[in-house]
């Protein structure tokens, strides 16, 4: 399959918890990012992903196949307020954010990274704001590549660190 076969939707309730084993298995599996004995309370936060999606102006996003598999998440943010990182970025207005992308090993290299990152680009411009955040770890040096090819740049101001990791921040402005 390809990415042309998966439909972005918002995660009903009962595909929560398979959102967060998905979203575990991806980041633990990370080299160089903190495994779970490290940061109990992120990994806690993956388990219950589905709280985030009941926060303001925030929804959990999945890429499910034409059988309604999950391939991938991601958490979009139309208000940074929600966003729930470190650093300045809930403080930034008139600006979108998506966190915690995560591409089932099985599914990757088909695309559904970007088709995810598009949805939430298109939120933003669909709301007018000017700008998309988000945040990246050099353990994810795949999807820092995909992000750069689709517009976004370092922006050292939101960078911050998650105990000992280093969190680099990236914006993509949407010229309005």
């Amino acid at each position: 399959m390809n990415s042309e076969e998966y439909m972005i939707r918002n995660a009903k309730p009962e595909e929560f918890d398979a959102v967060g084993k998905l979203m575990i298995n991806v980041y633990s599996q990370l080299d160089g990012f903190p495994k779970q004995d490290e940061q109990p309370a992120y990994y806690n936060m993956l388990a219950n992903i589905g709280k985030l999606a009941g926060k303001p102006e925030t929804e959990l996003l999945v890429a499910v196949s034409a059988k309604e598999t999950i391939a991938g998440a991601v958490v979009h943010f139309n208000d940074m307020q929600f966003y729930g990182s470190g650093g300045t970025a809930t403080s930034e207005k008139n600006a979108a954010g998506f966190r915690l992308l995560a591409v089932d090993q099985r599914w990757r290299g088909k695309g559904i990274g970007k088709l995810l990152t598009k949805a939430c680009i298109q939120k933003a411009k669909d709301k007018n704001l000017s700008q998309v955040i988000i945040h990246s770890t050099k353990a994810m040096q795949t999807a820092w590549k995909m992000y750069e090819g689709m517009g976004f740049r370092r922006s050292e101001d939101l960078d911050f660190m998650q105990g000992e990791l280093p969190v680099f921040g990236f914006r993509l402005y949407l010229g309005k």
